[in-house]
């Protein structure tokens, strides 16, 4: 009797001690759960205290080391402290440990992105992959890392297994263009546009141009000089220099904004050309954009008109309409692209009603062609040579309005020559 007395006695210790152990497990839990919430509410504020959370994610390490969203906080907060080498650490930690912390692979996938740690970036891309066969995301950051080598015989293969493994995917052409204009590149390039006119003593036009581009993370910006000389009865009717910037800027995802501006002090071109329009991305493929365009010519004359453009990717082809109206009535441009290998290569298609402010070519005979007819078809290619050229050519018959119901054909012959780096 007094044995089953001291077995019961001892099992009802050890039910105490399980029962004591339990509820200070679980109020751990509780505590560092509840300190990991605060750190990731500070990181959502719009003045996040970085070195504060490293320090409540540390302690949180300590309290719960087997816990690794303690170590991927930490991974973050020394990302945006600029300590590269820690925040490496710790998303190799985890990715070394868990297969359940996706954000990891991309946050080092990023990282090395962002210092040019290409060789190491293929093999974390190549591992997540595998693990997420199914996510876009890592599928296009692989053909980032070949994309920023320069390593087109890569980048096409990925593009077209990409393409398979997501046929009826709308999005992926989308997030394609968005990925490489994201990626550090710059190129400087050439173009001739060569315009014959039908009409006796009428023509040829010659318009030139050089430009140099640098695209970053932030978007991109373009210095560009443009010369024209134009011909009329075999004298020179107008000739001269315009001087140009434009830039794409990403503001936050699925948005971004562009921006142009352009003076001349010569009679071949407008005095100043300004636009601006603001893009949004919506789901499977679609975009809009609204903007204006301003230009005042040589006379001091200014013109106003209002952009609205949509356009959709169907596969490896986009299309896009857009309007700009004015007060002589409006003018239509749609374009058709299909890429056929990478950004820089495809075929297109263009086809315009009425003239548009964004024709470079007939820029300076903008404000007299709005009251006047015009039909447009376009039809070129580019392409990229041996991973550092860009070649392309555009073709275009316009037949023009230049008195009422008398028209006359303007042909135009462009030229395209860029050196990537």
């Amino acid at each position: 009797m007094m044995k089953s007395i001291k077995t019961i006695h001892i099992i009802q210790l050890f039910l105490c001690l399980f029962l004591f152990f339990s509820q200070n497990l679980k109020a751990q839990k509780i505590d560092t759960d509840s300190l990991l919430t605060v750190i990731i509410k500070d990181m959502k504020n719009s003045h996040p205290d970085y070195k504060r959370n490293i320090q409540r994610a540390s302690l949180g390490k300590k309290l719960a080391p087997d816990y690794l969203d303690f170590h991927l906080v930490l991974g973050r907060n020394y990302d945006f402290v600029n300590e590269k080498d820690s925040a490496r650490f710790y998303y190799n930690y985890i990715i070394q440990r868990s297969n359940k912390y996706q954000e990891a692979f991309l946050y080092l996938i990023n990282l090395d992105l962002e210092e040019k740690n290409y060789v190491e970036g293929v093999k974390i891309a190549n591992r997540a992959i595998e693990i997420y066969p199914d996510d876009k995301t890592f599928r296009l950051k692989r053909i980032a890392f070949y994309s920023l080598q320069n390593d087109t015989k890569n980048e096409a293969k990925y593009l077209k297994s990409i393409k398979a493994k997501f046929p009826n995917d709308p999005e992926i052409q989308q997030q394609l263009y968005e990925l490489y204009s994201t990626v550090n590149m710059d190129r400087v390039g050439v173009y001739y546009n060569y315009t014959t006119i039908s009409r006796d003593e009428a023509g040829p036009w010659n318009l030139a141009s050089a430009d140099y581009l640098r695209q970053r993370v932030w978007g991109s910006l373009i210095g560009r000089v443009s010369y024209a000389k134009r011909y009329s009865s075999n004298q020179v009717m107008a000739s001269g220099l315009q001087f140009e910037i434009e830039s794409y800027l990403y503001a936050k995802k699925n948005n971004y904004s562009y921006l142009d501006v352009a003076y001349s002090k010569d009679d071949a071109f407008p005095e100043w050309r300004l636009g601006y329009s603001y893009y949004h991305n919506f789901d499977k493929g679609w975009e809009a954009d609204l903007g204006f365009r301003y230009i005042k010519a040589q006379d001091n004359n200014d013109i106003k008109s209002l952009n609205v453009g949509l356009g959709k990717y169907f596969g490896s082809y986009w299309l896009n309409l857009r309007s700009f109206i004015q007060s002589e009535g409006p003018s239509f441009t749609f374009t058709s692209r299909y890429y056929y290998k990478t950004k820089f290569d495809y075929v297109t298609l263009i086809a315009g009603y009425g003239t548009s402010p964004d024709d470079r070519t007939r820029a300076a005979e903008y404000e007299a062609g709005m009251t006047l007819k015009s039909f447009r078809i376009s039809a070129g290619f580019n392409k990229l040579i041996k991973s550092h050229y860009i070649a392309g050519i555009l073709i275009t018959t316009n037949e023009q309005e230049y008195s009422p119901n008398k028209y006359q054909t303007e042909l135009d012959f462009a030229f395209l020559l860029q050196y990537k780096f």
